[in-house]
């Protein structure tokens, strides 16, 4: 992107040297220009990204490729697609001009030149394209801002259940990057390529903070309690599933299904389902559980082994590996826990990274 802190860039695409003079000798005392005899230069000078290009002066009659299929191959390409494009012709059909504006180019310029006339094109469509550019990053300044904000909201209410069962925000960050790193190694998998991908990795990414939010609804007898549960009060801890789900349900019905908060009540709902069908709100089996929810399965569970709780010390790696290990094709997806046992020494860096001493 130019903000013309420097002589805007226009490059001038014509087989006539005589044209390129006249245009040149318009110009070059305000702009940086360059020259292209042909299509196939052109189309090179323009791609390149340093010095960039801000305008395009394209003639329409030329060998081999013309300034139409020009226009149109500028267009097709992302790092060229936002260049203005002026063509410059003696054509006078109307039709001639339609068909330059429908591929993308922004106004002409007819031959014999008007310097006034070139200047002013010139000047008009280097302004327009100089406020587009600062428009654009104003935007994307501000949905950056956003998105920070909404990350930071969002991490925020996942550690609010957390502390409320005396643990701390890095488990929230720990369950974050197991999820990411365990999508990332399967996108390409069999079973889960249809289902991973950049989009939905980020989903997870930014989910994994909300699995546990369902736990702001339990009692605080319940969840803090040092010892086992009873009977009565294992069901009311694990209805922290179904509050999870319904604390997401309002936003993601405004935000609609493709929402990762979709992702986020799925994933709050299913965690603690198992691959044998005896786990728990829903008792679903195997591929009846949603992905989000077998990824997170293994990655809480991980965590829960590591990390002392108010009811249990924490296990060494080693021992909590082994559980999982053994819980293959029972607790959890037996493709995940694959992958996971092949890269078990990356999941023990993001605990010491994102360690509660640290």
């Amino acid at each position: 992107m130019t903000l013309f802190t420097e002589q805007p860039r226009v490059l001038i695409v014509d087989d006539t040297l005589e044209n390129i003079n006249i245009l040149m000798s318009i110009l070059m005392d305000q702009y940086e220009v360059s020259v292209a005899t042909n299509g196939e230069k052109a189309l090179k000078i323009a791609a390149m990204e340093d010095p960039s290009i801000d305008l395009i002066l394209l003639d329409i009659v030329m060998p081999e490729m013309d300034g139409y299929e020009v226009c149109a191959k500028l267009k097709a390409n992302q790092k060229t697609a936002n260049i203005p494009v002026i063509f410059v012709t003696a054509l006078t059909a109307e039709e001639n001009e339609a068909q330059g504006l429908e591929l993308g180019a922004v106004d002409y310029i007819t031959k014999p030149f008007n310097p006034a006339l070139v200047r002013a094109g010139v000047k008009n469509h280097l302004e327009l394209k100089n406020y587009r550019d600062k428009l654009e990053e104003m935007v994307r300044e501000k949905t950056s801002e956003l998105i920070i904000t909404r990350d930071v909201a969002i991490e925020t209410l996942g550690c609010l259940a957390e502390y409320r069962h005396l643990e701390t925000g890095s488990h929230i960050k720990r369950t974050m990057n197991y999820v990411r790193f365990l999508a990332e190694k399967l996108k390409e998998h069999p079973h889960f390529k249809d289902f991973l991908n950049d989009e939905i990795i980020e989903h997870l990414w930014k989910s994994a903070p909300l699995h546990d939010i369902g736990k702001v609804g339990v009692p605080d007898n319940i969840l803090m309690k040092p010892g086992e549960l009873t009977p009565e009060e294992f069901i009311e801890m694990q209805r922290h599933a179904i509050y999870g789900r319904d604390a997401l349900s309002y936003s993601t019905s405004k935000l609609g299904p493709n929402s990762f908060l979709k992702i986020a009540q799925e994933m709050a709902y299913t965690h603690h389902e198992k691959w044998d069908g005896s786990g728990y709100p829903q008792g679903l089996k195997g591929l009846e559980i949603p992905i989000s929810g077998r990824l997170m399965a293994v990655a809480d569970v991980y965590d829960a082994l590591i990390t002392s709780r108010i009811y249990k010390p924490a296990l060494s790696h080693g021992d909590a590996v082994e559980i999982i290990r053994n819980s293959s094709g029972t607790a959890f997806d037996p493709e995940i826990v694959k992958i996971f046992l092949q890269f078990e020494d990356h999941f023990r860096r993001i605990a010491l990274e994102f360690s509660d001493e640290g």
